[in-house]
């Protein structure tokens, strides 16, 4: 169950990430390398997302 509770504070996490991306991209004042990092942390979140929902896969 800890795996679970893991993935879904990853989901919440990759959530918050896209809610600032959206914010940063609507601001034309925001910097490219702080969209480039937001992007990037966002593409990290999903990776491990998709990495422990295999594993929770193949524990079923």
């Amino acid at each position: 169950m800890a795996l679970q509770a893991h993935l879904v504070e990853l989901e919440r996490k990759h959530k918050v990430l896209e809610s600032e991306l959206h914010e940063a991209l609507v601001h034309l004042s925001t910097d490219d390398l702080r969209i480039v990092e937001l992007k990037r942390r966002k593409l990290i979140l999903r990776d491990q997302i998709a990495r422990l929902k295999s594993e929770t896969d193949t524990l079923h």
